[in-house]
């Protein structure tokens, strides 16, 4: 992640529409997965400065991973359940997991199959692994260029990754619909003014909760259909 946008993360974690209304459709996931006898262990890879314990602790004790330790204030009170470091062997928690997150990831990694083995390897006979990452190569923007972003994904290319790891897809839905026509042209305008990355603001107040609503209409109303396209790709998955 670069520097200056790590800087903002929190606030746009906690106030922009984009992270608020992802946080609510993962949480209504969760609950919609959760097995009669509850979740016991969670895992967060990526997790940032423990930004999602708090929600996801409805649901279990949360640990998370996080490889960038500029990200971490020391003064957190979360601070001793993250591991900072690589999500790989180094590694060694003393249980498994009945939930595994990897929210925007997958596609920072250069070898995303190494890190979803590593996930079947923490996660309990019938726990589930929740991810979600950009879809479709067509709406790259300067956003990517700005979070390092390897790629983006669709149905068909993270399937590949998953068949190659001891994990089974239970469900995968695109959403963030709306926004696919607004990335489309800002990308066209990014490549004809040759514009550099500037990070993410939060909108005015007004706008951003307009969206904020929109979004989550979306994902009540359209995403549950399984539209064949969205700028985020979520993905369920157990061993």
């Amino acid at each position: 992640m670069d520097p200056a946008y790590g800087e903002k993360y929190r606030e746009l974690y906690r106030n922009h529409w984009w992270w608020r209304a992802r946080t609510e459709l993962i949480i209504e996931e969760l609950r919609r997965w959760q097995p009669a006898e509850g979740s016991k262990a969670i895992l967060d890879i990526g997790c940032g400065d423990a930004l999602f314990f708090d929600r996801l602790s409805e649901f279990g004790e949360v640990e998370g991973v996080e490889p960038c330790a500029e990200l971490i204030d020391p003064a957190n009170p979360q601070r001793a359940r993250i591991h900072v470091g690589a999500f790989d062997d180094s590694f060694q928690p003393a249980r498994k997991y009945s939930i595994i997150l990897m929210l925007d990831v997958l596609e920072h990694l250069d070898n995303p199959v190494e890190a979803l083995h590593r996930v079947s390897e923490l996660l309990d006979a019938n726990g589930k692994f929740v991810a979600t990452v950009p879809a479709f190569m067509a709406l790259w923007t300067n956003h990517d260029v700005l979070n390092h972003h390897r790629t983006r994904y669709t149905q068909t290319t993270l399937r590949e990754v998953v068949r190659q790891t001891d994990l089974r897809i239970l469900e995968e839905r695109y959403f963030y619909h709306w926004t696919c026509p607004v990335k489309l042209a800002v990308a066209a305008i990014e490549r004809a003014l040759h514009s550099k990355p500037q990070p993410t603001r939060i909108p005015a107040p007004w706008i951003n909760e307009l969206l904020y609503r929109v979004s989550r209409m979306e994902q009540r109303m359209l995403t549950p259909l399984s539209i064949p396209f969205g700028s985020s790709l979520l993905m369920i998955a157990t061993k």
